[in-house]
This record gives C-alpha cells, structure tokens and sequence, in this order.
C-alpha cells in the first residue's frame, strides 16, 4: 500500500502530459487551408511524441521548457525557422500528387502558467488544381496524435491520425463522414490508452478500492458508486454544462491524485467497508469523470 501511495505522488509531479494536435481542413478558393491548434513547442524542440506520455522523459526536454517560456514573438520566430522542417514531413497529396504547403500563420498566447501546456494555432495552405477530387493527410509520427476534421461541405471526413502514416483518399467535396458504427471502432483505441498507459490514476484509484476488500459485494458497491460518478460527471463535462478552464485543469488533476492517496491511507486504518465510504468514492468519481473529460475534449470530442 506505501508502494501505491508513492507512485501516486511521483505522478502528482508530472505536468507535462502529450495532448494531441487539434485541426480543421477546409477547401476556399482553391486552396486548401489547414489550421491546428496545439503544442507546438515540442514539436520544435524536437521531441519525439510517438507514444511518449510526459515530456519530461525527452532529452530535448529543457529545451521544450525553454521555449514555453518564450513570449509570443519569439516563439513565432522560432516556428518560422522550423517550418521548412514540418513540410518536408507533413504530406498533403491531391489525386495521387504532392502539394507544396505554404506557413500563413502563427498565434501564440502569452506566457501564463508555464506547468501548463501552451496551445499555439499554426496555419497553412496548399493549392489545389481545379477539378481535384480527394486528398489525402499524412503526418508524422514523432508529432504524435493529430485529430482533424473536415469544414466547408456536407457530411464532412473526421479523422484520428497516430503512429505516422496516410490517410485514405477524402472526397474534396464531402460526404465521407463516419457511421456512427465506424467511429465507435475508430475511438476504442483512444479509449484503451487512456486506461493503458495512460489511464495510471484510475488503475491505482480502483486497486485502491480492491485492496480494502477483494469480497465481491463491498467491491461492487464502491466500484458501481465510482463508475455513476464518472459517468455523470462525463455527460455533464461533454454536454457543456460543466467546464474547467485548462490552466486551472492541474487542480483538478492534483485532488485525482490525492483521491488514490486518500483511498490508500484509508485502507492501511480500517478493517472493512465503512458506512459513508461509497458516498466519498462517489465523490472522488465526479472529480475523474472531469479529467475524463478534458481528455475527449483533447481529442475533438
């Protein structure tokens, strides 16, 4: 149980999770513009974000930290010079044939809590010749997850992009939006690594609930009351009727935390299932329904 209480505080310290590149595609006047929205940082600073979970870990990492704490100009400077780099990597091919991409834009947001992701927007176009029919995205691996979605038509392509590769042709005209069936296939992926490997505070907040009993009926009961929680937490989270500023997001993170350290240390002083025990776990639920999520927030959802 101290093993479980350590662990728990070694993650309180991390605050340089990977979140993914967040896009729009849309076809004006024959051009094709794409604007993410992410970090960029650690794009140039060269870290490799392909299944990295902290970006402390990189080698690179005192030089992403250097450049957060860049003011916006700066930093705009640093993303021009690197741009000749990310289109040489990032691939836009138009029935069959690569485009040349072209940096319209970089906004940067001030300098805020630097033990907070930054998320800059970089803007970039491609000319496509008349009559083009599809395109087709690829994007590197070492940018880690891009999630990017199709503006401008009817039933427009939405896709989830990791581990490098290239898209399937996308109908420039619309109509290739996923079934409902498809894009559940498409995020059970997302959902896996947000448990494995990702998902480290709620393996140890249910090992938690485990280790005071392994009898199935109090086990039941707290992990139901933690899943309600959860559950209602989420919905509210999605639907908009709760929403938690990102820079204020690591306290919300910092009490998940210490939710697992709470339920460790209890289990270490009690004997069995205490009264009001389901009512706290129920507690602690909504407090991860909502790191949930900032988690499908992340990702376009």
């Amino acid at each position: 149980m101290a093993a479980l209480i350590w662990i728990t505080l070694a993650s309180l310290a991390s605050a340089h999770e990977v979140f993914p590149t967040i896009g729009d595609m849309e076809l004006k006047d024959g051009q094709l513009t794409f604007s993410l929205e992410g970090n960029f940082e650690s794009i140039v600073a060269g870290i490799d974000l392909d299944g990295l979970e902290d970006t402390e870990a990189a080698p690179e990492a005192e030089v992403y930290d250097q450049l957060r704490a860049l003011e916006p100009d700066m930093f705009t400077t640093q993303v021009e010079s690197y741009w000749p780099t990310m289109e040489q990597t990032i691939e836009v091919i138009v029935d069959g044939t690569p485009v040349a991409l072209e940096l319209t834009g970089i906004n940067v947001p001030e300098v805020g809590n630097v033990e907070v992701v930054r998320q800059s927007t970089l803007t970039f176009v491609a000319n496509v010749p008349d009559g083009a029919q599809a395109v087709q995205i690829g994007w590197p691996a070492e940018y880690g997850v891009l999630v990017l979605r199709q503006l401008g038509v009817e039933a427009g392509w939405d896709g989830y992009l990791s581990g490098g590769g290239l898209t399937d042709p996308v109908s420039l005209t619309g109509g290739d939006e996923m079934s409902g069936g498809e894009a559940f296939m498409r995020f059970i992926p997302v959902g896996v690594e947000h448990i494995v490997p990702l998902g480290l505070d709620h393996i140890l907040f249910v090992l938690g609930l485990f280790f005071l009993s392994v009898r199935m009926r109090p086990l039941l009961m707290q992990v139901t009351a933690f899943t309600a929680a959860h559950t209602v937490t989420l919905a509210l989270a999605t639907l908009g009727y709760v929403n938690i500023p990102e820079d204020y997001m690591w306290i919300v993170e910092s009490i998940i935390a210490a939710s697992i350290v709470y339920v460790a240390v209890e289990n270490i002083f009690t004997d069995g299932l205490n009264p009001w025990r389901p009512a706290i776990i129920f507690c602690f639920g909504l407090l991860h329904g909502l790191g949930f999520a900032s988690v499908l927030q992340a990702y376009g959802l």
